[in-house]
């Protein structure tokens, strides 16, 4: 929990030093970078702490107090926040689009895929983010082709796939339903990441995410409280509610605050193969954590991936 408040702070210290995205506050490289090993490192914990929590409280049951907690906490902040601008009325609807995508559409999609299908096939469709978003980027915001990132990108998606078809992932006809509907979630997220690109570059990121994670949490809140009503609180435990918290503080704030951040001054495709740095972080914490072994095949993956950013993010030499 002390990750998630360091960060937290971290993260609107980072927010409001570069609000102006064509003005002097504009931040550094080094700061950029930060933000981008802050949001890597509190997402990776996100793994194993919502693992023991979903094994404690019903999947829609968690969802629906995380949306609450994060959507109340990001619209104070909003409230306390001077902006140098309000928020024209014609964007309202794509604010709105952007909830419909965060919420309906990736999180809770999500999680009714992952309770049809196996264990790791929701990490690994998740692993195809970063090419979902490397196509839309240069459909929709006309971002450069280049040839380093494409073989980055399908580097990092090799590396996960070596990870996952070590044992985590079988390919049963029964399975294809959850699978569909994980792949829905993650083109909801790509789309959610190139809509509110121009969203951020106007209105910043702390108050695009606000209003965004808000809109779509009050259509979640019906379905949600149905769940909430026939949860069995007995069987919840302190550590699954802090689990609860972390996920909203940590992911929902921190997390979803610093991805837009971050894109307002970065390509949409380059900072989008970072994704796959989460699943080799997430399993060398619960290594260490929670003792679960490491595999020659998982060291191999891991370099795969890392190679694959590498190659991503090196300078074009012609």
């Amino acid at each position: 929990m002390a990750v998630c408040i360091a960060a937290c702070y971290r993260c609107l210290l980072i927010s409001k030093a570069g609000d102006r995205i064509n003005g002097a506050s504009r931040p550094s490289t080094v700061r950029l970078i930060a933000a981008i090993g802050i949001l890597q490192a509190v997402a990776s914990f996100a793994y194993p702490i919502a693992k023991y929590g979903l094994a404690i409280i019903e999947p829609f049951t968690f969802a629906f107090y995380r949306f609450v907690l994060s959507s109340s906490l990001l619209l104070l902040l909003t409230r306390l926040k001077k902006h140098d601008r309000p928020i024209d009325k014609r964007d309202y609807k794509h604010v709105f689009l952007l909830g419909v995508l965060i919420i309906p559409l990736n999180q809770t999609l999500f999680l009714l895929g992952q309770s049809m299908t196996a264990a790791g096939h929701g990490a690994f469709i998740f692993a195809t983010t970063p090419m979902f978003i490397f196509i839309l980027a240069m459909i929709h915001l006309r971002e450069r082709y280049t040839h380093r990132r494409l073989i980055g990108v399908i580097a990092a998606l090799a590396g996960v796939a070596t990870i996952m078809l070590s044992g985590d992932i079988e390919v049963r006809r029964q399975y294809l339903v959850g699978d569909l509907i994980i792949l829905v979630s993650v083109v909801a997220w790509a789309y959610y990441t190139i809509i509110g690109k121009r969203l951020v570059r106007r209105y910043g990121a702390l108050r695009i995410t606000a209003y965004a994670l808000a809109s779509g949490s009050a259509l979640y809140f019906p379905f949600g409280l149905y769940h909430a009503l026939r949860f069995d609180y007995s069987v919840a435990t302190l550590e699954a509610w802090a689990a609860v918290v972390y996920m909203a503080v940590g992911l929902s704030l921190v997390v979803y605050v610093l991805w837009y951040w971050v894109l307002k001054y970065m390509e949409a495709s380059r900072i989008a193969i970072f994704h796959n740095v989460q699943p080799v972080l997430a399993t060398l914490i619960a290594a260490l954590w929670l003792g679960e072994q490491l595999t020659g095949t998982f060291l191999v993956g891991g370099l795969i991936v890392l190679t694959g950013v590498l190659i991503a993010e090196s300078k074009q030499t012609g």
